[in-house]
């Protein structure tokens, strides 16, 4: 095969950071090639000078054999190239069609938009990936995985040889991945390259054909994705073995700090039954739309159940609100951690301190020099990395991110944390950070409850498991009851949990 993009010796140098060094990149026409690497790696620099974002400051560019100096996005677009985003880079307000059509609408004779071939020919282009939207639909009217359908669609009818995907499946559930996987080979077998990026080894190697590894903004290796494991790929992005990332040493627990007894809400779940001891790391594991996060936004105070009750440290702890729960010691980490955990305009000092503004005030003024040490100091206690407390934090990793996010709780003295799918969005790297976190917090007496949609994950981290399946509590396993096969099998409603099996 040929190769469609080749990228040589490519360097990149920001003020006072060098970001890439000599890097080299081929995609052939035909292949899915991984670019893997920790955050900070230069994934994102990669693409962005192929994309027209960065100019490159050594190195040469090559599209389809002939040498290119790529000048900006539309420039791109002219060769060949496509990109969709995890954020995807749509007119929101527009329809389909008109996304589709951009700066090319089509015109009768008289000059007049001609609306009934733009939208015929958008149904056309949607079809042919299987897709059905009404090309009239207004886009911000449709759900995440229909907006990405939307990217591909109008990449398809400019007629891309080279499609990057970077973090495509963040956000969608596992049939949206399976349909955006059918795509992606639509795309292989008609000869076109495809870029991918992803933080989820199980996806690169499902997928993937060639892996580059990209480690503090060098190459490391190519290899043909086949020939290594996913230990292989860690050990070359990160220097440490897949068997370590949850090596995390766990505590004996200690009393029962939260039951919940009968808890349900209509139409999201029904009759959960669970006990949680301090100490503990206790994983909640279900597919999406299972319940789980509705759950926990019950015990937080987020939502009202229609019945049940919920126990926290031996008080009743029906909470009427958040608030209520924060003072009492809970702590929610959610899954929309840029919408609903940070408020991503403000600074690291800011956000630490938003679940504990009266500890920093008095008479109502802020003191902010207090502030900023409370911030200092869980950045040295975290290992956060950011050039300052005064850094806003929506140019942070996404690693990073979330280590504020756990700041600002540790911040607001809580000892019972909900994780909501922690590592969402997180390298391997940062990933074993957070895992170590977890690992001090139970250390000191903090108590975890973990929801995540990542098997390995939950199963390496937690010490026993509730698995769900469409709002309905399937069973709780035991560390020595933990079988991949068991738990699918729980999670998808073929069968339920034994009685035999359940914990005394």
């Amino acid at each position: 095969m040929s190769n469609i993009a080749e990228m040589k010796g490519i360097t990149k140098h920001f003020p006072g950071v060098r970001a890439l060094h000599n890097v080299d990149l081929e995609v052939r026409a035909g292949e899915v090639h991984a670019l893997v690497g920790e955050n900070g790696a230069g994934k994102s620099t990669m693409i962005k000078i192929l994309m027209g974002v960065h100019q490159k400051t050594e190195g040469e560019i090559f599209f389809d054999g002939a040498p290119v100096d790529i000048k900006n996005p539309l420039h791109a677009q002219s060769l060949g190239l496509g990109a969709v985003y995890q954020d995807v880079n749509l007119a929101l307000h527009l329809s389909v069609a008109e996304n589709l059509f951009m700066g090319q609408l089509p015109k009768n004779k008289f000059g007049i938009v001609n609306h009934a071939e733009m939208y015929r020919e958008t149904t056309r282009i949607m079809e042919s990936i299987n897709v059905n939207v009404n090309p009239r639909a207004i886009v911000n009217t449709l759900s995440v995985a229909l907006q990405e359908m939307v990217c591909i669609g109008k990449i398809l009818r400019q007629n891309a040889k080279l499609v990057i995907f970077d973090e495509p499946t963040a956000l969608l559930t596992t049939e949206e991945t399976e349909q955006l996987f059918q795509i992606i080979h639509m795309l292989k077998e008609q000869g076109v390259g495809v870029l991918y990026i992803s933080h989820r080894m199980e996806e690169i190697f499902r997928i993937c054909d060639r892996t580059t590894i990209l480690k503090d903004g060098e190459k490391v290796a190519t290899v043909n994705t086949a020939d290594v494991t996913e230990d292989d790929v860690i050990s070359m992005m990160v220097g440490r073995s897949v068997q370590d990332m949850y090596g995390i040493e766990h505590v004996p627990p200690g009393e029962e700090v939260l039951s919940v007894k009968g808890l349900s809400r209509k139409n999201e779940f029904q009759d959960i039954n669970f006990e949680i001891q301090r100490g503990e790391i206790f994983g909640m594991f279900g597919l999406v739309g299972s319940g789980r996060t509705e759950i926990v936004h019950s015990i937080f105070g987020a939502s009202k159940p229609d019945r049940g009750t919920v126990t926290y440290k031996g008080a009743a702890a029906g909470y009427k609100n958040p608030r209520r729960a924060i003072k009492a010691g809970l702590a929610l980490l959610p899954e929309d951690r840029k919408g609903q955990g940070l408020a991503l305009g403000l600074t690291v000092t800011d956000n630490t301190n938003m679940a504990s503004m009266g500890q920093i005030a008095t008479l109502g003024v802020l003191d902010n020099r207090k502030g900023t040490q409370i911030a200092a100091s869980f950045v040295e206690k975290l290992s956060t990395k950011t050039p300052s407390v005064y850094q806003l934090v929506k140019n942070l990793s996404g690693g990073n991110q979330q280590k504020v996010v756990i700041s600002k709780w540790l911040a607001a003295d809580s000892e019972f944390f909900i994780f909501d799918e922690p590592t969402v969005g997180v390298d391997v790297g940062a990933k074993v950070e957070i895992y170590k976190i977890f690992e001090n917090l139970v250390k000191e007496g903090k108590t975890i409850l973990i929801i995540s949609s990542y098997l390995p994950e939950i199963m390496g981290l937690a010490e026993r498991m509730l698995v769900m399946y469409e709002g309905k509590q399937m069973g709780i396993l035991t560390k020595d009851q933990f079988d991949e096969e068991r738990i699918l099998r729980l999670a998808s409603g073929i069968q339920e949990q034994e009685r035999s099996d359940s914990p005394s």
